[in-house]
């Protein structure tokens, strides 16, 4: 009574207003799932293809009929009848259906779509709640929030060249402590921002957008914010991800907002004197995607004191992965649904990881939806990080908000990761008390 018996699509908006894909799965037994797909602003080279229309007339080219039709017309066809409960043969499926690296034949947002609504479909169908369908007994980990409270870059129009400043209540004893932490301290910041007469206008994930005359600033505030909360820096840490794939040009780094530019070797001196000075426990993409060299270089330099999470040069991708462990770059991986395109590549993703001593951090993207699937999916995998954005916006709270749920359901069975889920990182100096 597990068999799928019915696809169907259709185009729904995203949390930027952009069309997305919403894939719905009924199972011959009655039981039914659903998901819906978010998009990135800031995406690597190598991630798997969003596939859009192209057509100026509707939504400025970002139409996805044609994904949407690929799912009920390609895709359809050839699942129903198979067993939504055999996860990877269904994603082995719809792998071989598309047939490409990366996915640019059906879309990645169509497969992963079928890929998601089907083991939701099949969660269902067990009764179980979905993080224990995919993770089993031992899904009790709630991951500690890294929470993107300061935006700039491509998620943000202002002078601010890195793209995130994050918030991570590492110190608490519980998810529910970590999360009240953090969104005390988004709020303290609201009100350092407000009193040195700068903006408090939000970017595409939530955070706070000002325009600041040097990126340090943006680390200051945050410090500002955490004793202002009342908060010691081994209770609540800072994380961060400049996103430097948009500022190399022509082998330099491009800090527009402060008119100068470094070497690669002058960024990581930049990183590891931010270490130095500031309660850092966290730096995701410090070097740009295809900076290899760069990437070596920080690791030989910082991986020994700082979590060091790749993204853009791993995109969720089991070979490239592979690729930087083979030259020792970095020592976590991100993971993003939509940048592999189906959920068993992604646990096979976390599966090499965690394989190599690399810790696996999901993330949502920039373009979110309501669809929590991420917050079941990081206690399934006992992930221990969870980055979803500030405390603000309804696509990004209805993932903490699930978790806060899960945490409840568990009851004494829950363990927050806290600051075991970084363990490169030492505790910065305790200042103030709470």
């Amino acid at each position: 009574m597990t068999l799928i018996e019915s696809v169907s699509a259709q185009e729904v908006l995203d949390s930027r207003g952009n069309p997305t894909v919403e894939v719905h799965v009924e199972l011959d037994g009655g039981w039914e799932g659903q998901a819906i797909v978010p998009s990135g602003a800031s995406t690597g080279i190598h991630e798997a293809v969003e596939l859009r229309d192209g057509d100026p007339k509707r939504y400025g080219g970002k139409g996805v009929l044609t994904a949407v039709a690929n799912v009920t017309d390609v895709i359809a066809p050839e699942v129903i009848g198979m067993d939504a409960l055999d996860q990877v043969a269904l994603d082995r499926r719809l792998c071989e259906l598309d047939g490409t690296e990366n996915k640019s034949r059906l879309g990645a947002n169509a497969i992963l779509g079928v890929s998601l609504a089907s083991a939701r479909a099949a969660c269902e169908a067990t009764g179980l709640p979905l993080y224990r369908y995919l993770g089993g007994v031992g899904a009790v980990t709630l991951p500690v929030p890294q929470l993107n409270v300061l935006n700039g870059g491509a998620h943000a129009q202002t002078s601010v060249d890195f793209q995130e400043f994050m918030f991570l209540p590492w110190g608490m004893p519980t998810f529910a402590e970590a999360l009240r932490a953090g969104s005390e301290c988004f709020q303290a910041l609201r009100a350092v921002l407000r009193g040195r007469g700068l903006h408090t206008g939000q970017g595409d994930e939530g955070g706070f957008a000002p325009s600041l005359t040097r990126n340090e600033e943006a680390v200051e505030l945050l410090v500002e914010a955490i004793a202002r909360a009342g908060y010691t820096h081994a209770q609540v840490a800072i994380g961060l991800d400049p996103a430097p794939s948009a500022l190399l040009k022509d082998g330099r780094y491009v800090l527009k907002g402060e008119g100068r530019e470094l070497t690669s070797a002058e960024l990581v001196d930049l990183w590891e004197s931010w270490l130095d000075r500031y309660p850092i426990v966290s730096l995701e993409d410090g070097m740009a995607e295809e900076d290899w060299d760069g990437w070596q270089l920080l690791t030989r330099r910082l991986g020994e004191r700082v979590q060091l999470v790749g993204d853009d040069n791993f995109v969720t991708n089991p070979k490239l992965l592979q690729k930087g462990i083979d030259l020792g770059v970095a020592n976590a991986v991100l993971i993003k649904l939509n940048q592999i395109g189906t959920l068993t590549e992604a646990m096979e993703t976390v599966a090499l990881g965690r394989a190599h001593g690399y810790n696996p951090v999901v993330s949502h993207r920039s373009g979110e939806t309501e669809d929590t699937f991420i917050a079941d999916f990081v206690v399934a995998i006992n992930g221990g990080q969870l980055k979803d954005g500030a405390p603000s916006r309804s696509e990004r709270v209805a993932k903490y908000n699930r978790l806060l749920r899960i945490e409840r359901e568990l009851g004494g069975a829950a363990v927050f990761a806290g600051r075991a889920a970084l363990p490169r990182a030492s505790a910065p100096a305790a200042t103030g008390a709470r």
